[in-house]
């Protein structure tokens, strides 16, 4: 897909998988679902059954630890 727009961003630059989050805490991933399904302090997109974190607003709240 190509663009004009300089400040597109590809979704899954912008987005993490609780695969992700869980690699980058160093949990399980049953812990990251968890986490995800009880935390207010970032953002989750839930997509059917699908959960995706919006990286900025998780990286906030990892560097605000």
């Amino acid at each position: 897909m190509s663009t004009n727009n300089p400040s597109f961003e590809p979704v899954d630059e912008r987005l993490y998988t609780v695969s992700d989050i869980a690699k980058i805490l160093k949990i399980s991933s049953r812990k990251a679902y968890d986490l995800c399904n009880s935390t207010r302090n970032f953002k989750v997109v839930r997509v059917g059954r699908c959960l995706r974190v919006k990286k900025e607003s998780f990286d906030d709240w990892f560097n605000s630890l």
